[in-house]
C-alpha cells in the first residue's frame, strides 16, 4: 500500500531561489558596464586635450585606475562575479578624483579647465554607485557628487564658474543620473514583486499539489481496504453455498495480488504498460471468476498508458465484474459480457455489462463504496471516465474509459440514454 511519503515525492520542497531579480540584476550590471565604456571613450579626446594643464602625477595615478575600474566592471558583468565589488571601486575612485581635482590643476586660470574631463563621467559614476549600494546610499551619492562638483566649479582650480552656471552644471547632473538610479530601482521592484508572486505561485501549486496527492491516497486506500478487505469479509461471511464460497475464494485470491500490487506501485511512479497487456490481465481477471463472462475483444492499440491509469482500469474493471457477480443474480437467464476496444489514438474502453437485476444509481445508499470509489473515483482520478446504464430489472452496463471522452461525445451519448445513467 503506497505510504504518505511516497504519494509526497514529488511535491516541490526547499526553499526557492527568486529568479527574475537574479536576471535583472545582471541585465543592469551589463547595461551600466557598457554604458562606462561607450561614456569613457567619448571622454578621451577631452583627456587628451586637457592632460598637459593637469598634475602629471596626479594624472597618471587617477586616470588609469579610473579606466581600469570601467573595464573591470564590464569583465564582471559579462562573468556575473564581483559586480557589485567593480561598481563600488568605480564609485570610490571617482569620489576621490573629484575631490583631489584642485590639486590636479597646475594654471587655475587656464581656460581649458573650464569643463573638466571628470564632468563627463559623472553619469557613469552615479550609474554604477546604483549598481554597487542599496537605494538609499545610492540616492545620497546621486546628490553628494554634483554638489562637490559644484562647490569646486566655482573655485579659481575648477574655473572660477558663477554660482548659476554651477548650479546648472549640477542640477543638470542630478537629472541625468537621477534618470539612470530611477530605471535601476523601478526595474528592481518590478523584478521583487516577480519574485513574490511566482513564490506565493508555487507555494499555492505545491499546497494544491498535496492536496491532489492526499486526495489520490484516500480514493486508492478506500478502494483497496473495499476491494481487498470489505468484499472479501462480507463475501466470506455470506458464503452458506459452495458457489458463494468459490467466489469467496476467488476474491480473496484476487484481494491478496490487489495488496501485493498496490505495495509496488505509487502516484509518482512514471511507468507505463501496454494497453496490449492491460486487455490480457483483464481477460485473465474475466475468465477466473466463478460465473462466465462472454469476451467481446477487439484489437487495441500497441500504444502505452500510464502505469497508474491501467492499475485504476484493471482495478475497477475487475471490480465492476464482481459488483455483477454479487448483485446481478444467478438465475440462467443472467448472461454477463466483457467488451474491449481501443480508443483513437492510445486509449482504451471497456465494458462490463449483465442483464440481471440492475439497480438506480440516484437511489445507491451511501455505504455501497463498490461503485463510487472502486470504479468512478478510481478511474476518474487518474484522468478517466465512467459510464454507468443501468435501471432496475434492466441489467447494468459499466462503461469504464481511458483517457476521458471529450466534452462534446460525453454529450452527444447523454442524449441517447434511454434508461438512467450517465457519465461520471
Amino acid at each position: 500500500m503506497p505510504t504518505r511519503g511516497s504519494a509526497l515525492r514529488s511535491v516541490p520542497t526547499g526553499k526557492r531561489s527568486p529568479i527574475s531579480r537574479l536576471q535583472i540584476e545582471g541585465l543592469i550590471s551589463r547595461l551600466v558596464a557598457v554604458f562606462g565604456i561607450v561614456f569613457g571613450l567619448q571622454t578621451l579626446p577631452v583627456i587628451f586635450d586637457q592632460i598637459d594643464a593637469a598634475n602629471p602625477v596626479w594624472a597618471w595615478i587617477v586616470v588609469p585606475s579610473l579606466y581600469t575600474c570601467i573595464v573591470v566592471s564590464l569583465v564582471a558583468a559579462l562573468a556575473q562575479r564581483w559586480v557589485v565589488t567593480a561598481n563600488i571601486l568605480i564609485a570610490f575612485v571617482y569620489l576621490a578624483a573629484l575631490t583631489t581635482w584642485p590639486l590636479a590643476v597646475i594654471t587655475p586660470t587656464d581656460s581649458e579647465l573650464d569643463r573638466y574631463w571628470l564632468y563627463f563621467l559623472m553619469t557613469v559614476a552615479t550609474a554604477a554607485a546604483s549598481v554597487g549600494f542599496a537605494t538609499p546610499v545610492a540616492t545620497l551619492y546621486l546628490f553628494a557628487i554634483p554638489l562637490i562638483y559644484g562647490v569646486i566649479r566655482m573655485t579659481p582650480e575648477g574655473g572660477s564658474a558663477s554660482l548659476l552656471e554651477a548650479t546648472l552644471e549640477g542640477v543638470y547632473a542630478v537629472l541625468i543620473g537621477g534618470a539612470v538610479v530611477l530605471i535601476v530601482t523601478l526595474l528592481r521592484h518590478a523584478a521583487v514583486a516577480v519574485d513574490v508572486a511566482q513564490s506565493a505561485a508555487l507555494d499555492r501549486y505545491s499546497l494544491a499539489v498535496h492536496a491532489h496527492a492526499t486526495e489520490i491516497e484516500r480514493v486508492q486506500v478506500d478502494s483497496i481496504v473495499h476491494d481487498s478487505v470489505l468484499t472479501t469479509l462480507l463475501s466470506a461471511a455470506r458464503a452458506y453455498s459452495p458457489e458463494a464460497k468459490r467466489i469467496a475464494s476467488t476474491m480473496a485470491s484476487n484481494a491478496i495480488g490487489h495488496l501485493r500490487e498496490a505495495a509496488l506501485v505509487s502516484p509518482d511512479d512514471g511507468g507505463t504498460v501496454r494497453l496490449a497487456a492491460v486487455l490480457r490481465r483483464v481477460t485473465e481477471a474475466a475468465s477466473s471468476m466463478s460465473a462466465p463472462f462472454e469476451l467481446r475483444t477487439r484489437d487495441v492499440s500497441v500504444q502505452s498508458m500510464p502505469l497508474q491509469a491501467a492499475e485504476a482500469v484493471y482495478s475497477a474493471a475487475v471490480q465492476a465484474m464482481v459488483n455483477s457477480l454479487q448483485h446481478a443474480g444467478q438465475e440462467p437467464r443472467v448472461s454477463r459480457w466483457l467488451a474491449i476496444r481501443g480508443v483513437e489514438p492510445s486509449g482504451i474502453e471497456i465494458e462490463v455489462g449483465d442483464t440481471g437485476a440492475g439497480f438506480s444509481f440516484v437511489d445507491l445508499p451511501a455505504e455501497r463504496m463498490g461503485l463510487r470509489v472502486s470504479i468512478v473515483e478510481r478511474v476518474t482520478n487518474a484522468g478517466g471516465s465512467v459510464e454507468i446504464d443501468s435501471a432496475v430489472d434492466e441489467g447494468t452496463v459499466i462503461s469504464i474509459r481511458w483517457p476521458k471522452a471529450p466534452a462534446a461525445t460525453i454529450d452527444a451519448h447523454l442524449h441517447g440514454l434511454s434508461a438512467p445513467g450517465g457519465v461520471l
